[in-house]
C-alpha cells in the first residue's frame, strides 16, 4: 500500500477540483480521481481532462448506470423503501455504490485513503464513510471540505492562484442527481415559507405548463422489477429514461419535504422524481393484488426499516442484507402489468392484471357468478364478535360511551 496516493471521489466541481491540490499539499500525495456515472454526467470526457489539467496523476471514469438501477434502485423498488413517506433515496442510494468503487480502486492502486468531497453538514459524509469502513476495515477516508475551513470566497481565490478554472455565475442552490431523482437544497430555499422559485425544477413541468389531457401508460413488473412500459419490453436504463420523460412531462414526481437529516437538523429538500414516482405508485397497486393482507401489513413496516437503512448510510448492513431476502421472497409473485392515467401532477391507477393475482371475480363479485358463502357469515361474525360481547357482559361501563 502505498502512503502517497489518494484516490478522490471527483465530480468536476469546484470543491473536488479544490481538493487536488490541497491533498496534494497537505499529504504531499499523488491524486488519483474517480468520477463515476450514476446517468448524471454527459460529459465525462470533459470532467477527465479538468481533472488530469489540475494535477491528477490519473482520472479515472465509469459509468455504473445500469448497476445502480438494477443492484440499488430496484431493490429498494420493490421494498417500496420512501423516506419519510416523501424521498425516494435517489442520492442516497447512489453514495454506497460510489463508495463501493472508491474501495476497489483505492485497493487497485495500492492507495493508502480515498476522499469525497462532503462537507461536515450533510448526510453523505456518514453514507461515505460508513460505506468505506464496512467495505474495507483499514482504508483511512479524507473529507477536504470537512477539514480546510475555507469560505466559499476563500476557495474561489485558492482556485485562481493555482490556475483551476472557477466557474463564472453562481448556482443559488446545491444540487445532486443521477437517473433515480434530483435533490435541490440551499438559496432562499432554506427559508420554508418560500415558494420554490421555477427555475428550481428542471425534470417536471410547471402544472399549468402540463398537457391537458391525461396520458395513459402500461407498466409490466417481473419479479417486482419494471421490464416493460406498453409492452415494450426495455432494459433498465432505457425504462427509467422515458418514464422519467413521460412522467415528467405531466408535471409529475416534485417533492417540497421538511426531512430529518442522519446529522440531527431538520432541512428543506426538494426533489424531482419522475420515474420513480409513477413506478412506485405501479409497484404497490401490483402488490395488492399479489401480496396476502399479513404480508402487506409486515412488508409495510420492513419498507421503513429499509429507507431508513439507505438513509443513515447502512446498505451494506448485515440487516439491510437479511431485510433484502425478506423481500425479494415476497416478489415471487409480483408479476403482472398496472395501468395508470398521468395528468396534472396526478397518478392515477386505472387497470391491474397479474397471472398469479389474489382478486378472485367469483368471490367478489355481487352478481349471478357469485360462489362467496354467504351463510357462513353468520358464525364468523358470532365468533369474531365473542370477545368484546363476552366483555361487554362482564365489565360493561355506560361511562365509557
Amino acid at each position: 500500500m502505498s502512503r502517497t496516493k489518494i484516490v478522490l471521489a471527483y465530480s468536476g466541481g469546484l470543491d473536488t477540483s479544490v481538493a487536488i491540490p490541497w491533498l496534494q499539499e497537505r499529504y504531499e500525495a499523488e491524486i488519483v480521481t474517480m468520477t463515476v456515472n450514476l446517468g448524471n454526467l454527459p460529459e465525462m470526457d470533459t470532467i477527465k481532462d479538468k481533472a488530469l489539467q489540475t494535477g491528477a496523476i490519473s482520472a479515472i471514469t465509469v459509468d455504473v448506470t445500469q448497476e445502480f438501477l438494477e443492484n440499488y434502485a430496484f431493490p429498494s423498488l420493490q421494498a417500496n423503501a420512501t423516506y419519510e413517506g416523501q424521498y425516494h433515496l435517489a442520492t442516497a442510494l447512489g453514495r454506497p455504490l460510489i463508495t463501493k468503487h472508491l474501495i476497489q480502486l483505492a485497493q487497485e492502486e495500492g492507495a493508502f485513503a480515498i476522499a469525497h468531497g462532503c462537507t461536515g453538514k450533510g448526510n453523505d459524509q456518514v453514507r461515505f464513510e460508513t460505506s468505506a469502513v464496512i467495505l474495507d476495515p483499514n482504508i483511512t477516508v479524507l473529507a477536504p471540505a470537512r477539514e480546510w475551513n475555507m469560505t466559499r470566497p476563500e476557495e474561489v481565490e485558492y482556485a485562481i492562484e493555482r490556475g483551476i478554472p472557477v466557474p463564472s455565475g453562481t448556482n443559488p442552490y446545491s444540487t445532486d442527481e443521477n437517473i433515480w431523482g434530483r435533490s435541490i437544497e440551499s438559496g432562499v430555499l432554506e427559508d420554508p415559507w418560500v415558494k420554490p422559485p421555477d427555475d428550481v425544477y428542471l425534470w417536471t413541468q410547471s402544472i399549468p405548463d402540463s398537457p391537458e389531457s391525461p396520458t395513459e401508460v402500461e407498466i409490466t413488473f417481473e419479479s417486482g422489477v419494471p421490464t416493460a412500459v406498453d409492452g415494450d419490453e426495455l432494459p433498465a436504463v432505457p425504462l427509467v429514461t422515458l418514464l422519467n420523460e413521460l412522467a415528467g412531462t405531466h408535471g409529475i414526481g416534485r417533492v417540497d419535504h421538511i426531512e430529518n437529516r442522519l446529522v440531527g437538523i431538520k432541512s428543506r429538500e426538494i426533489y424531482e422524481a419522475p420515474a420513480a414516482t409513477i413506478l412506485h405508485a405501479a409497484h404497490q397497486a401490483l402488490e395488492t393484488m399479489t401480496l396476502g393482507k399479513q404480508q402487506q401489513r409486515f412488508k409495510e413496516r420492513v419498507a421503513q426499516e429499509y429507507a431508513d437503512l439507505i438513509y443513515n448510510g447502512l446498505w451494506f448492513t448485515p440487516l439491510r442484507s437479511d431485510l433484502q431476502s425478506f423481500v425479494d421472497s415476497t416478489q415471487r409473485h409480483v408479476t403482472g402489468t398496472i395501468r395508470l392515467s398521468l395528468n396534472k401532477g396526478n397518478v392515477i391507477v386505472t387497470g391491474r392484471k397479474a397471472a398469479r393475482s389474489l382478486y378472485s371475480f367469483n368471490l367478489a363479485t355481487y352478481d349471478k357468478d357469485d360462489v362467496f358463502d354467504h351463510s357462513a357469515a353468520t358464525g364468523f361474525i358470532n365468533l369474531y364478535s365473542l370477545p368484546f360481547k363476552t366483555q361487554a357482559e362482564i365489565q360493561d361501563d355506560p361511562t365509557d360511551r
